[in-house]
This record gives C-alpha cells, structure tokens and sequence, in this order.
C-alpha cells in the first residue's frame, strides 16, 4: 500500500513540475486526458448554462404527455467529433434547428472557464456544423513551431496562432501584406522569419533597406536586388515596373486563345504558364516605408512621389507578373502624404505588433476590422513578437512569431544561396559580395574641458 501511495505522490509532483515548467509536455502526458474528461462530463451542463441548447421537438412533448412520462430535456448540440491535438482539443458540433453559430462564438468565453481551458475559439465549417478549437496552455508565451509544418510554392510558415494552427503566409491568395510595430515589437524579427522560409523557395527576393542596410544587407546572399537609400530605391523600383511589363508582353504571346484551347490552358499570370517558360516569382521587402515618403526638399518631394506611384502601381498590377509586396513600417497612415491610402488599400493581409497609439493600430485594421485594432493595442511591452493579424474578410487572430537570430536567417540565406536568381533588369542592383570589409574606425567623444 504505501508504494502505491509514494507512486501516486511521485506522479502528482511530476505532473504539477511539468505543468510549471513545460506546459505542452504536461499536455501531451497528463492533460489531454483530463481535459477530455472535464469536456465529456461537463459538456450537457454547460450547454445549457451558457444557453446553447434548445427546446424539445413539440412531436416528443406530445408523445410523453400520451405516455404519461417525464419531460424531455432541451437538446444541446452534437458532438460530431473530438480530437485531440499536440496543443488541445478539436471538438465539432451539429447544430440543432434554430441555432446559430454566432451564439456558439459569443460563448466562447464562457466555455473556456466552464471546461477549464486556457482558450477557446470558434468557426463554422459548414450550414450547421461549427468547430471549437481549444487550447489547453498559453502556445504564445513559448513558441514551439511543429516540425513538421506544410510548405508548398509561395506558402510559407511564419509564426503560430492563438489555437495551435500555424500561420502561413499564401502569396499566392493574398499577394500583397501590411506589417506595422513600434520599435522592438518584434517586426523586424517577423521579416527575418519571412526571409529565412522565403530562401528556400524559387523566388527572387529584392530588398529595399533604406537604414543603410542594417537589416537586409547581412542576408545578401540571397537577394536579387537591395537599395539601401530613397535614390537608388527608386531607380529600382522603376526597373521592376520595367520587369513587369515584359512579364505582361510573355503572357500575352502565350495566351493561344482559339476555339479549340481548353479554358485551363488559357495564360492571365505567370501560373498559367509553361514551366519552362514562367519567369521567377518576385517578393519585395521593403523594411521601413515611412523613409521612402518623407521629404525636405522639392527635389526629395519630386522622388517620393515616384517611389509612391511607383509601389502603387506594383501592388495593383504586380499580382498577375508574379511580384508581391511586403511592407514594414512603425506607421502607415495619411500623414506621409498623397497616395499613401490608396497603397494601403491595395495590401490585403494587415499584421500588426505592438504600437504606441491607438491611431497607429486604426491605420491597419480601421477600415476591416476595428475589434482588431482594439486587440493590437493591448499587446503588452512584455511579449515581442505578438502581433494581431487579418486580412479584407474582416477575420482576425493574435499570432507569435518564433525568435529567429540574424545569425540563422543569415545561414539560412547562405545555405540557399544556390537559389538566387539573375534577372537581368535587376542587374544593376544586385548586391556585391565583397570580402569582410575593414572596420571603420569611429570618432571617439571629445574629452570635456578642464577648468
């Protein structure tokens, strides 16, 4: 007896130690089975108390009335299916007749304390069908990305939702993005993470780093093009519209519209093409935009709006030639002036980490999701690398990126290097991979005066 009592002890101090201490091995070893417990034996109960259950069928309450027998209780959704996963559990439900599935979302809170989970969210598969994703232990606070994650031509993974899911980023769904944070938001370690998956692929990537190239220039290796500063940037800009519309005059020679050629052989962007004729997919980071609009002077007012009418027309033209855009900055709003709104409309997918104003978290996600907006600005100091994003449909979720040092994107970049593609209209601005460069010697602070 007493070395099962010791055993059960022993058990119970590693199962509280893990929990403390590694969360998703508690959930994997000892809370996925409490969980499924809590969820089962709770499951009627709380239905009911959270209102997600419905009357009885007016043809059984006339049958137990004829059979003098109790009245039926109200009826709670079906449980389809429960499946637990690496982080929680799965739960699908079948609605009954009458109910919505906004009241299952306007319950999630309430479901999340009554089962005992760390979160609950909620989506509709289908007419009747609604699924609960729940969360057993806080998957943010330390992101732990499968390993395992799906990868295919332009989707890559890039951090971890609120769920359990990972977030892809599906250039070819959603071609153009938005990302904003205020410094030491984790941004520019999101970009890092984009360009670390992105080297792998066959893509061209061309950078725009206009802080002299701090951030994109250590991964150079596996850059098509980089600007480093407003005028450069701009003659870049001008050569990709150039790429463009010779992509646009390869479409047109390949489209072979006649009456005998099947509608899916019919070419409208590079996807629909051969594979020996399809030109490389381009991703364009740009690292801080605001520096490309502000200006001094009427010479700089003159190359702002070249820069700006020329990312514009990228973004509304650029999808079908295979060039996609990614903008980074701390703000994105009206102020760095004309045509800086009709860009923004163009970016589908809004990311955003933590801001210093509400202003700044309305400039994403003001005009397709102001719940989200509300959500970005309670991100706390304390959590870098969290971010709210969304996209056009109005849907949103908080994400985490996984900490990625510049030393691993840079080996990263260095081990695909093989991959980097020569376009010609780009030449110019390839970058030159030159050996260490000597240290340049800084001034040191003059020594104040003695008296």
């Amino acid at each position: 007896m007493r070395w099962l009592i010791a055993a059960v002890v022993l058990v119970a101090v590693l199962a509280g130690l893990l929990r403390w201490r590694r969360p998703a091995w508690y959930w994997l070893s000892f809370g996925v089975t409490f969980a499924t417990c809590r969820v089962l034996g709770r499951y009627r109960a709380v239905m009911d108390a959270c209102g997600l259950t419905v009357p009885p069928p007016r043809w059984r309450l006339a049958i137990a009335r004829m059979a003098n027998r109790p009245v039926p209780e109200p009826r709670a959704p079906r449980i389809l299916r429960l499946r637990p996963t690496r982080t929680g559990l799965v739960l699908r439900l079948g609605l009954r007749p009458g109910q919505d599935a906004f009241d299952v979302a306007a319950s999630c809170d309430r479901l999340r304390h009554s089962f005992g989970m760390f979160g609950v969210t909620s989506r509709e598969i289908r007419s009747g069908v609604v699924e609960l994703r729940m969360t057993g232990y806080d998957v943010l606070r330390r992101v732990q990305m499968p390993a395992r994650a799906e990868r295919s031509t332009m989707r890559v993974p890039v951090a971890l939702r609120e769920d359990g899911d990972v977030h892809y980023r599906d250039y070819r769904t959603t071609p153009h993005a938005l990302t904003i944070g205020a410094t030491k938001s984790g941004k520019s370690v999101y970009q890092r993470n984009l360009v670390a998956e992105l080297a792998a692929q066959e893509v061209a990537l061309v950078g725009i780093d206009c802080k002299q190239g701090v951030e994109l220039f250590p991964l150079a290796r596996r850059f098509s093009a980089l600007a480093d500063n407003p005028d450069t940037a701009a003659d870049l800009l001008d050569a990709l519209i150039a790429h463009m519309e010779d992509v646009y005059q390869l479409i047109r020679a390949e489209q072979r519209i006649t009456a005998d050629t099947p509608d899916a052989d019919i070419a409208a962007d590079i996807w629909d093409l051969p594979d020996h004729l399809r030109p490389v997919p381009i991703v364009l980071l740009v690292d801080e935009v605001a520096e490309l609009a502000l200006f001094a002077t009427k010479d700089e007012e003159k190359r702002r709006d070249r820069i700006i009418t020329a990312l514009a027309r990228l973004a509304q033209l650029g999808r079908a030639a295979g060039i996609y855009l990614e903008i980074c900055g701390q703000r994105f709003g009206s102020e760095l002036g004309k045509g800086i709104t009709m860009l923004r409309a163009q970016l589908s997918v809004r990311t955003t980490h933590r801001v210093n104003d509400e202003t700044s978290a309305n400039m994403a996600f003001g005009d397709i999701a102001p719940d989200a907006a509300l959500a970005t600005v309670q991100i706390p100091v304390s959590a870098p690398g969290l971010a709210i994003t969304g996209d056009a449909s109005g849907g949103w979720s908080r994400i985490r990126t996984p900490h990625t040092s510049l030393r691993s994107a840079v080996d990263a970049c260095n081990k695909h290097a093989h991959l980097t593609p020569e376009l010609p209209a780009l030449d110019a601005f390839r970058p030159v991979l030159a050996s260490p460069a000597v240290p340049v010697a800084i001034p040191a602070p003059a020594a104040p005066a003695t008296p």
